[in-house]
């Protein structure tokens, strides 16, 4: 569907026309893996764990346990069948995205893509929630961008750091939902990782700045411009097993629309972007949708924002 849009009160008349279907279609994909390609459970997983759909879309945020309902934090990890997959010795895990996973310098700290499992911090004073030291099960990460190619992602583990973390406005030991979700498509810098030790649960979700947790991958490590596959396995014979909870796309942060910095988005952030359609590059303000260009999705944007604060 287009929509005719007229906008007066700048040197001339403009009318753009929007393609508002192709926007939304493009926005609405899920970031998270959303199809089991292969899976062979491996030696020692456990009965109810061998699922795979359990590691599609969204990490688990709430662990609805009626005996120990949690929040997932990092001191307190998923561990219910219905959300975790579980993939032990000689076994392996390969899922698939609805789009390629894109190599982008753009993303936070050069990460492309984030691999959540069950890791956890061990509680070095329970239950205040302070990093003595972390647990996770290791497990070998590919990547492919045909599901035939597979490339392995060096000093990456699957079920490594960094723990997931689901709301914001939590404790370590939440019985109950938070009302701050994190962004399960950010990244934790990846330098935080030895300056973790000896944290409060505050401190974490301090350094976590907003991020939902996850190991992160950048594509760039592998040489390759995007992917759609991933695979976790496990070398036979290593006695124990990895749980996998979900991939996901990081997304690089978004534009601010406020364009014009008055701290409303109204006419004059959008006089600035009409002034920039078609121009297409790097660093652009008005490329909102952070595609390289200016035009009708970052006009969607813009006008979905309208009269809000910045």
């Amino acid at each position: 569907m287009s929509v005719q849009l007229s906008f007066r009160g700048l040197l001339a008349p403009v009318s753009v026309f929007v393609s508002v279907g192709i926007a939304s279609a493009s926005l609405g994909q899920s970031p998270y893996a959303i199809e089991v390609v292969e899976y062979l459970p491996g030696v020692g997983v456990p009965a109810g764990y061998d699922v795979p759909e359990s590691a599609l879309g969204a990490p688990s945020r709430f662990t609805d346990d009626p005996l120990f309902p949690s929040a997932v934090t990092p001191f307190s990890s998923a561990y219910l069948p219905a959300q975790v997959c579980g993939v032990g010795g000689g076994g392996h895990l390969v899922i698939a995205f609805e789009s390629p996973v894109v190599d982008d310098p753009m993303n936070p700290f050069g990460i492309d893509l984030l691999i959540f499992g069950n890791s956890f911090f061990i509680d070095a004073a329970y239950p205040a929630g302070v990093v003595g030291s972390f647990f996770g099960d290791g497990g070998v990460v590919e990547v492919s961008a045909d599901g035939k190619a597979w490339f392995e992602v060096a000093e990456v583990d699957a079920d490594g750091l960094f723990p997931t973390l689901g709301y914001e406005d939590v404790g370590p030991y939440p019985t109950l939902p938070g009302n701050v979700p994190t962004d399960f498509t950010r990244p934790v810098d990846p330098m935080l990782g030895p300056l973790l030790v000896g944290m409060t649960h505050e401190q974490v979700v301090a350094a976590y700045a907003g991020s939902g947790g996850g190991a992160g991958i950048d594509l760039a490590s592998v040489g390759l411009p995007e992917v759609s596959f991933v695979r976790v396995s496990l070398p036979a014979g290593s006695g124990f097993t990895i749980e996998i909870d979900a991939a996901s796309d990081v997304s690089p942060p978004a534009a601010d629309p406020d364009l014009d910095g008055d701290g409303a988005i109204g006419g004059g952030d959008l006089t600035i972007l009409l002034a920039s359609w078609g121009e297409s590059g790097a660093n652009i303000p008005a490329d909102l949708d952070g595609d390289g260009a200016v035009g009708g999705s970052d006009l969607t944007i813009l006008l979905s924002n309208w009269n809000l604060e910045g």
